[in-house]
């Protein structure tokens, strides 16, 4: 559906420049957005590179693993479902803690992994439980420490200052984590009321 979306934006678009004559615009557009498309990738790989690798050794610290524990006991408060030990909220936790860093890249699969033992926890069906429901709103408004790759494409466009951004995205991501969570429950005990799955 998504790529149908985008291809009909893109088709009206060139509609619209031959209609008003803006074609050269248009191309020149094209050729800008992909140029800066590759200077903002290489720019991000280095960023990206240099945290992945800080997880890494973070992890062979067992920096990480304090950091799960730490978390571990608000994750079994927000997914009461999930059995203590299912490898559900390991992937979980990681994904939170990836999503922290701001590292959204490294985070994507072990997001889609934990979607995958929750489906399983939710005997393959069709409808989301409440743990998918609850992980996708909390993935999607992800309380972030450092926002990595927003820094990276503020170093990129030369910056005076790329880290200044630090403390709002701070407060910003932990008045939508809060959200997020609130309106989760909102919604859950609305319906639990309502008779409807728990």
């Amino acid at each position: 559906m998504v790529n149908i979306i985008w291809m009909l934006l893109t088709l009206i678009g060139i509609v619209f420049a031959v209609v008003n004559d803006k074609m050269d615009e248009v191309n020149k557009a094209i050729f800008q957005g992909a140029s800066e498309a590759v200077t903002i990738s290489i720019g991000l790989i280095s960023v990206l590179v240099f945290w992945l690798g800080m997880m890494s050794i973070a992890q062979q610290a067992g920096i990480l693993d304090k950091l799960a524990a730490l978390f571990r006991p608000i994750v079994a408060r927000l997914f009461p479902d999930i059995p203590k030990d299912h490898p559900a909220i390991g992937y979980i936790l990681s994904n939170m803690i990836a999503n922290m860093f701001g590292l959204g890249n490294a985070a994507t699969p072990l997001g889609l992994k934990a979607m995958e033992q929750l489906q399983k926890l939710n005997g393959d069906s069709d409808e989301a439980s409440r743990s998918m429901i609850t992980f996708l709103a909390i993935n999607t408004s992800s309380l972030t420490l450092i926002p990595t790759t927003v820094i990276a494409i503020r170093i990129t466009y030369e910056s005076a200052n790329p880290a200044e951004i630090i403390g709002t995205t701070l407060l910003a991501t932990i008045c939508s984590a809060i959200g997020a969570v609130l309106l989760d429950r909102y919604f859950y005990y609305r319906r639990a009321g309502k008779g409807g799955r728990r």
